[in-house]
Formats: C-alpha cells, sequence, structure tokens
C-alpha cells in the first residue's frame, strides 16, 4: 500500500510546477506586452497607468468613507479622519480623472524627482557605512555612482523621467522574454540517461 501511495504522491506533484511555469509563461508575455505598449505609445500608457491609479484612488476612498461612517469601534477621531482621507482619495482620484494627461506628467516627475533623492540618500548612507563596508573600493563606487544617477536625474527631471519609462520599457521586455524561455525550457521532458 505504501507503494502505491508513493506513486499517487509523485504523480501529484508535477501540477505545482507546472503551474509555475504557466505562471511564468503568462508573467513574461505580461511583461512582454506592457514595455511593448511602454516603448511604443508611452504617452498613451502613461495617460492609461494614471487612469488606473485614479481609479484605485476613487475606490480605496469610497472604502474609507464607508469605513468611517460605519466603524463604530473607531472611535470618534478614527471615523472622522477615515471620513476625511476617503473624501481627500476620491478628491485626487476625479481631479486625476479630469485632466489625465497633466497628472500623468505630474506623477511621472514626482516618482523621478522622488528615485532621484532616494539615489541621493542611499549614495551618502552608503559613503557614511564606509567602516563597516567589507569592500570599501565597491562601497565608495556604489557611492559615488548612486549620488552622480541621482542629481542627474534631479538636474533635468523631464529627461530623468523619459530615461527611466524607456528603461521600465526595456526591462519588462527583456525579463519578459527571459520568463518565456524559462517557462518553455522547463516543459520540455528531460532525457534520461538510465
Amino acid at each position: 500500500m505504501s507503494t502505491q501511495s508513493s506513486i499517487e504522491s509523485t504523480a501529484d506533484k508535477p501540477i505545482p510546477v507546472k503551474g509555475a511555469r504557466f505562471a511564468l509563461l503568462l508573467a513574461g508575455l505580461a511583461g512582454i506586452g506592457f514595455g511593448t505598449a511602454i516603448l511604443f505609445w508611452p504617452t498613451k500608457t502613461a495617460v492609461a497607468l494614471t487612469g488606473v491609479i485614479a481609479l484605485y484612488a476613487i475606490v480605496a476612498g469610497i472604502f474609507y468613507v464607508g469605513v468611517g461612517l460605519i466603524g463604530k469601534e473607531l472611535g470618534a477621531g478614527g471615523r472622522i479622519a477615515h471620513v476625511l482621507l476617503g473624501v481627500l482619495y476620491v478628491v485626487a482620484g476625479a481631479y486625476a480623472f479630469s485632466s489625465l494627461r497633466e497628472s500623468a506628467v505630474f506623477l511621472a516627475l514626482f516618482l523621478t524627482i522622488m528615485v532621484g533623492i532616494m539615489w541621493i540618500i542611499e549614495g551618502f548612507t552608503a559613503l557614511f557605512t564606509l567602516g563597516q563596508s567589507g569592500s570599501k573600493v565597491v562601497g565608495a563606487l556604489f557611492a559615488l555612482l548612486s549620488v552622480i544617477a541621482g542629481f542627474t536625474l534631479l538636474s533635468n527631471a523631464i529627461w530623468g523621467a523619459v530615461f527611466l519609462w524607456w528603461f521600465l520599457a526595456i526591462s519588462l521586455i527583456v525579463l519578459g522574454i527571459l520568463n518565456v524561455v524559462r517557462a518553455i525550457a522547463g516543459s520540455r521532458p528531460k532525457d534520461s540517461e538510465g
């Protein structure tokens, strides 16, 4: 009986592997699709992404207002805060929908500036922790490149946003192709040498 149960348990094991390969394939195709959309229709893709974020803000705002209105266990301050936050989300989402192109430009510039600031802070953090680093040369090089990259993004945020958008597109396409190849290569039967 134990032989029969071990055969049944090994027969069940390929299903999660097949599921993982299928997930890799879908993720790869989605990456290729989104990357291609960004590459060939950058403005339309940015506007569509902004629309998705605006829709999320409106839906999240409605839920926050709902929690504030029916959440008796929150207390007065918590309920008021949830309603105010919900209204803020709905207003922000509605404003973004009313001017999607302008909101997309603002979002791109905001994210570019944030990435630039984070790279500068990360570079100085690496510089200040060189004493604890295993390799001072690598740490110093990382710090220098991170600070330079951050200041480069901040010095011209528009070109920085364009660069990050193109970099995202190319990364999605390359990583998507690699995931598709992994999914297909993993589904081939192995030759047995036995």
